[in-house]
């Protein structure tokens, strides 16, 4: 069976754009002439909230004024900055200081660009395209190179990345979380017997399975050789172990190429809780990683789970 399965997210149809400005005008502004850009207006009119909605839901670009109450564009621009989440997201300064000191400390601190009050609307249209643009290519290089070429999933890099992300968010907004880890069992003598093509084919044909059955939300990963992981937001052990065992059902169903006469198994191991836990994402992972060693000592095809915040060492097995 010869399958290629992506993971890279699609562009959104219409790209956000964050619009920071504590004055209403300039919202209403803004809304009308940029009516006709291919672009969703999202408004916050403080930094706080400015900096919580780019966290909660990265937006394509950011309009970012300087002068706001209570904490000024530039403190909101270091604070996007540094955090990684938002880290690349663009930011044109819009700001009614024509100073040099003003915008040296703007392209410092990773403003794209720097546009002085009252501005050209025309001048702003094609400055806001140009930076939806440029952001845009850049996302398409940094994906491509965080993809694994074989399995079309994100590669180990991407996974490291995302899982501290999904473990700090976890714990910050006190949601849920599992982490599945998959090793494919006896894959090695799939290659020794069948070759390397057949192994191919049964990389690229799981991973095209594990993205038939995970949600939107949740991030399939090749881990590593035939071992793969799925980070599940918002999910706890039970509707982990549910969304791994029709996988595995699936997996044991099919018929492939090469070898019709040998199907191909998996062994699962999950680890999870249904409310956040204090636990780093290196110990999470420890963890998952011993309870997918406990599935293949248990006989192999088979998951177990282990639930971090009560039950532990639930099992399904084929």
């Amino acid at each position: 069976m010869e399958t290629n399965a992506s993971n890279i997210p699609e562009p959104a149809e219409t790209p956000e754009v964050l619009l920071v400005d504590d004055s209403e005008l300039v919202h209403r502004l803004l809304a009308a002439r940029l009516r006709q850009e291919d672009l969703e207006l999202r408004c916050c009119f403080d930094g706080p909230a400015a900096i919580e909605s780019a966290v909660e839901d990265p937006p394509a670009l950011i309009l970012l004024d300087l002068e706001m109450p209570e904490m000024d564009g530039f403190e909101v621009l270091r604070r996007l900055k540094d955090d990684a989440r938002t880290r690349d997201v663009p930011v044109i300064v819009l700001s009614g200081l024509d100073g040099s000191d003003d915008k040296v400390t703007a392209f410092d601190l990773g403003a794209v660009d720097y546009i002085t009050k009252p501005f050209a609307l025309v001048e702003l249209r094609v400055r806001v395209r140009s930076a939806l643009r440029l952001n845009r290519l850049l996302q398409m290089l940094a994906q491509r190179a965080q993809v694994d070429g074989l399995s079309g999933l994100w590669n180990r890099t991407h996974f490291d990345e995302s899982w501290n992300i999904a473990v700090e968010a976890s714990a910050r907004y006190e949601r849920g979380l599992s982490l599945a880890l998959f090793d494919l069992d006896h894959f090695k003598s799939i290659n020794d017997t069948f070759g390397h093509p057949a192994g191919d084919a049964v990389i690229q044909g799981f991973a095209q399975l594990i993205q038939k059955v995970v949600r939107k939300s949740d991030l399939a990963c090749r881990y590593g050789g035939e071992e793969f992981a799925v980070i599940m937001p918002e999910t706890d052990p039970e509707e982990a172990a549910r969304m791994c065992e029709r996988v595995r059902q699936s997996l044991e169903e099919m018929t492939w190429r090469a070898h019709p006469e040998r199907n191909v198994t998996v062994s699962i191991g999950i680890a999870g809780t249904a409310t956040p836990i204090p636990l780093p994402a290196t110990d999470w992972l420890e963890r998952a990683d011993k309870t997918l060693y406990d599935a293949k000592r248990g006989g192999r095809n088979r998951v177990e789970v282990t639930d971090l915040g009560g039950t532990v060492g639930i099992s399904k097995a084929g």
